[in-house]
C-alpha cells in the first residue's frame, strides 16, 4: 500500500490556524451540533478559511502538500473536540488523496483553496460493508457518457459535499470496481432522510441513490475495472489511517477527562480526592496505557508507510481494527471511573463514548479487517471469491 510521505516542508502555521478555529468555532458549537443533529457548517467554513480542507492537497495546485500524518494529527486534534466536525474531514482527507492521484486540476485546485468539499461514496445498501464489492452500475451511454445507477447505504456529507469519489461496477472490465468523481448537482442524485444516530450525529452521514445520473466519460478516475487497486493503494492507507487518528483523539479526550475528575472531585466524608485510592488509579492507568499503546502503533503505521517497509500493509489493515476496540474500551473505562457525572451532557464525555461506537462498524469492519490480517498472515490472498 502506498499513501504517505513526510512532510518536506514545515508544519508551523497550521496549527496556529486550527487552533483558532477550534477554539472561536468548533469548540463553542460542538455540543449543538451533537443535540440537534446538525451538520458543523460553521466549522468546516473555519477551517476551508484557515486552510486546513486544503492541507493535502498538492503545491502545485495551491495546497499546502502535507502529508497522511500531518492529516492525521489534524483529525486527532479535531475528534478530541468535535467528532462530527472530524470525520467530514476524514473523509474530505480520504477522497481528496484519490483526486491528487486521479482527479481533473480543476477540482484539486478548487479543494486545495478550501472552496470544495469531497467525501467517499462507497458503501452500498447490496453488499453491506463489502465496500470492495459494488452492486452499484455504470454503463455506456450511445452520447459516449455514462449512466450510473445505484443505492449508496452510508455518505457522509452526503447533502453537503460539493463532489463524491463514486465506486461502481465497471462498464465493461473484468475488474471489481471502477471509480468516478461525481458532482453534487447532477440530476438523478438524491439524499434521504436526516440521519438520527446515536453519534456522529453531525456528520450528516445518509442513503444516496443515484437514478440515471449522466456523467462525462472522462469523470471515471484511473482505468475501468482499476478501481478496487486505487481504493486498496490509496484510499483505504487514508481512510484506515485517519480513522485510528479519530479514535486516539476521542480515546485522549476522554483520558483526560477522567483525569480531571479524579484530581478534583472529593469526597466530603472522608476529606479523600478520588485518585487517592489504589484501585482507581490502576483502572485510570489501564486507559492511559491503552491510549499509549494507541498512539505508539498508529505512529509505527505512519512510519511503515513513509518508509515502504514490508509489513506496512499489515500494519494499515491492523491499525484501524485495533483502535477501534481500544477507543471503545477506553471511552467505556472513563465513563464507570466518573461515575453518575460522566452521564451529564455538558462534560462531553458521553458524547465522545457514543462517537467511539461507530469506528468498528465503519467499513472496512473490525472484523473483516481482522480476516484480511490473517489472510496475509497465514500465507493466503488478501481477496478471493471466499471474501469477496
Amino acid at each position: 500500500m502506498a499513501g504517505a510521505t513526510r512532510d518536506t516542508d514545515s508544519t508551523a502555521g497550521y496549527e496556529e490556524a486550527l487552533e483558532k478555529a477550534i477554539t472561536e468555532v468548533i469548540r463553542p458549537g460542538a455540543g449543538h451540533v451533537d443535540a440537534q443533529g446538525e451538520f458543523p457548517s460553521r466549522g468546516v467554513e473555519a477551517l476551508a478559511n484557515a486552510g486546513i480542507l486544503g492541507l493535502a492537497s498538492a503545491q502545485e495546485v495551491g495546497g499546502a502538500g502535507h502529508s497522511l500524518r500531518t492529516a492525521a494529527s489534524v483529525v486527532e486534534r479535531l475528534a478530541g473536540e468535535c467528532g462530527s466536525t472530524a470525520m467530514v474531514v476524514l473523509m474530505h482527507y480520504a477522497a481528496t488523496a484519490v483526486i491528487e492521484a486521479h482527479g481533473p486540476r480543476h477540482i484539486r485546485s478548487a479543494i486545495a483553496r478550501g472552496e470544495h468539499l469531497t467525501t467517499l461514496a462507497f458503501s452500498e445498501f447490496g453488499s453491506r460493508s463489502r465496500f470492495w464489492s459494488p452492486v452499484g452500475t455504470a454503463r455506456r451511454g450511445e452520447d459516449g457518457g455514462v449512466r450510473l445507477d445505484a443505492q449508496k447505504s452510508w455518505v457522509t456529507s452526503a447533502d453537503r459535499a460539493d463532489s463524491y469519489v463514486w465506486s461502481s461496477r465497471p462498464v465493461s472490465s473484468e475488474g471489481a470496481m471502477t471509480l468516478w468523481l461525481v458532482p453534487a448537482k447532477a440530476p438523478g442524485l438524491a439524499v434521504a432522510g436526516p440521519f438520527d444516530g446515536l453519534g456522529l450525529r453531525g456528520n450528516g452521514s445518509r442513503p444516496m441513490s443515484a437514478e440515471n445520473v449522466r456523467v462525462a466519460a472522462d469523470a471515471q478516475m484511473a482505468g475501468d475495472g482499476a478501481g478496487l487497486d486505487v481504493a486498496l493503494t490509496t484510499a483505504l492507507p487514508w481512510f484506515l489511517v485517519l480513522n485510528s487518528a479519530f479514535c486516539l483523539g476521542l480515546a485522549e479526550s476522554a483520558v483526560e477527562e477522567a483525569k480531571r475528575h479524579l484530581t478534583v472531585t472529593r469526597l466530603r466524608h472522608t476529606g479523600a480526592v478520588l485518585r487517592d485510592a489504589p484501585v482507581t488509579r490502576r483502572d485510570f492507568a489501564r486507559l492511559r496505557v491503552r491510549t499509549d499503546a494507541m498512539r505508539t502503533l498508529l505512529d509505527d503505521t505512519l512510519t511503515a508507510l513513509e518508509t515502504a517497509r514490508e509489513d506496512a500493509t499489515l500494519r494499515v489493515l491492523g491499525i484501524k481494527a485495533f483502535a477501534g476496540e481500544t477507543v471503545a474500551e477506553v471511552t467505556d473505562g472513563a465513563m464507570q471511573l466518573c461515575g453518575g457525572g460522566a452521564f451529564r451532557k455538558e462534560l462531553g464525555l458521553e458524547r465522545t463514548f457514543r462517537d467511539s461506537r461507530a469506528a468498528r462498524v465503519m467499513a472496512p469492519t473490525t472484523d473483516a479487517l481482522y480476516d484480511f490480517v490473517g489472510r496475509l498472515y497465514t500465507g493466503m490472498p488478501l481477496m478471493d471469491d471466499t471474501n469477496r
